[in-house]
C-alpha cells in the first residue's frame, strides 16, 4: 500500500495515545508508507516525530484548519482521539477517503446524534482492548469494530541512570507507579494510602510515582509527612525507571488497556494492577501479576506485601511478564493497521 495515509490526534498534551501514534507512525515510516500528520500547532506528538521521512506535518490551530490540512488526497484517514472523528467526517466530504477511528478507553460514548453519525460514518472503530470493543457493541451493536492492541515501545533504560538510582536506593524494595497524575483514572491516592499503612513497619519499601499532572498538588499534601513516598516527575528516561522497579503497580479506577503494562511487561516487572477494563487481558491475575478490586486499598496492600514477601514468586512472573510481551510489538501493531488500511481501502473502492 503506496497510498497517503493521514493521521489525525489534536491533543496538546502526550499521553499515551500519543505516544502509540507515535509507534504506529514510525512503524509505517519503516515500510515506506506516505503519511501526513496533523496536529496541534507545537504540541509534542508533532516535535517528536519531526524526524520522520515520508511524513507531511502539518500543524493546525483548530478543527476548521485541521479539516482543511487533511487534503483531498488521502487514501485512509485515521483518527486518533476523541475530537478528531468530526475532522475526519468533514474531509471526507471534501474529499472521499474513508476514515476508521481509534477508541480507547471504555468510558460509554456520548448518545447524541453527532458522536451516532460520526461512528457510523467510520469504515471501521478499532478497540484497543476487548473491553473497549464491549463498551462500543453495548452503545451501537451496528459499529464495525476490530480489535488492535497498543504496542509496548521498548524503551531503553539508561545505564548510568540506572546504576545512580541503585547506588541511591540500596536495600529498597522499590513499588513504582507510571502515569498523569489523576486521581479518578490512576488511582495514585489508594497507593499513597497504602505507603502509609506499610510505612513503619516495612520501612524498606519506597513508593515511587513518576508522572505529572492536574492532581499533583493533592497527591503531595497527602504524602507530605510520609518518609517512603517519592514523586520523580515527568521523565524522560521511563525505561531507567521502569528497570528499577521491583514491582509496577497500576491502580487504575478505568483503563481501556493501560499501555504502561506491556512496557512493564517488556523489562520484566511483576504488576499488581486494579481488575478493571483492559489490564485483565494483559495481565493474568497469579501468573505475570497480582490483579485486586479498584478503590481497595485492602487489596492493593495485601499484593503488593504478598510479592515483597516472596521474591522467589516476584522474579518469575517478571520472567513471565517477558514472555507474553513478545506479544505487544510495534511491529504486529503496524502490520495489523496495514492490514486494516488494505481491507478499508478494497471496500472504498468497491
Amino acid at each position: 500500500m503506496d497510498r497517503l495515509i493521514v493521521h489525525v490526534n489534536l491533543s496538546k498534551s502526550f499521553r499515551g495515545g500519543e505516544r502509540q501514534t507515535e509507534l504506529l507512525v514510525r512503524g509505517l515510516a519503516e515500510r515506506g508508507h506516505p503519511q501526513r500528520l496533523v496536529a496541534r500547532a507545537a504540541a509534542p506528538l508533532a516535535e517528536r516525530l519531526a524526524d520522520v521521512k515520508q511524513l507531511d506535518i502539518r500543524s493546525v490551530g483548530g478543527l476548521l484548519g485541521a479539516t482543511q490540512a487533511c487534503g483531498r488526497d488521502a487514501a485512509v484517514l485515521h483518527v486518533h482521539e476523541g475530537r478528531a472523528p468530526l475532522v475526519a467526517r468533514g474531509a471526507q466530504l471534501l474529499g472521499s477517503a474513508p476514515y476508521l477511528i481509534t477508541r480507547r478507553v471504555p468510558k460509554p460514548l456520548k448518545h447524541n446524534p453527532v458522536t451516532r453519525h460520526l461512528y457510523r460514518r467510520a469504515a471501521r472503530v478499532v478497540a484497543i482492548s476487548q473491553a473497549v470493543a464491549a463498551s462500543l457493541a453495548e452503545y451501537d451493536r451496528d459499529l464495525r469494530v476490530d480489535v488492535i492492541p497498543s504496542a509496548l515501545a521498548h524503551l531503553a533504560a539508561n545505564p548510568d541512570a540506572l546504576a545512580a538510582l541503585r547506588a541511591r536506593y540500596t536495600g529498597r524494595f522499590v513499588v513504582g507507579l507510571v502515569g498523569a497524575l489523576v486521581i479518578h483514572h490512576k488511582g495514585q491516592d489508594l497507593l499513597i494510602e497504602v505507603a502509609r499503612r506499610v510505612e513503619s513497619a516495612h520501612p524498606d519499601i519506597l513508593f515511587v510515582l513518576v508522572g505529572e499532572g492536574e492532581d499533583e498538588e493533592r497527591l503531595r499534601a497527602r504524602a507530605a509527612d510520609l518518609r517512603n513516598v517519592e514523586f520523580a516527575g515527568f521523565v524522560d528516561d521511563v525505561g531507567t525507571w521502569l528497570e528499577f522497579f521491583d514491582v509496577l503497580t497500576l491502580p487504575s479506577r478505568h483503563e481501556g488497556l493501560g499501555s504502561v503494562l506491556l512496557d512493564a511487561m517488556d523489562h520484566g516487572r511483576a504488576i499488581v494492577a486494579s481488575r478493571v477494563g483492559g489490564i485483565p487481558e494483559v495481565v493474568t491475575d497469579g501468573d505475570n501479576g497480582l490483579l485486586v478490586a479498584p478503590d481497595s486499598a485492602d487489596e492493593l496492600e495485601r499484593a503488593i506485601l504478598t510479592l515483597y514477601r516472596n521474591r522467589a514468586r516476584l522474579v518469575a512472573m517478571g520472567e513471565r511478564s517477558r514472555a507474553r510481551a513478545v506479544q505487544y510489538t510495534p511491529a504486529r501493531m503496524t502490520e495489523r493497521y496495514v492490514e486494516l488500511y488494505r481491507s478499508v481501502q478494497e471496500e472504498s473502492r468497491a
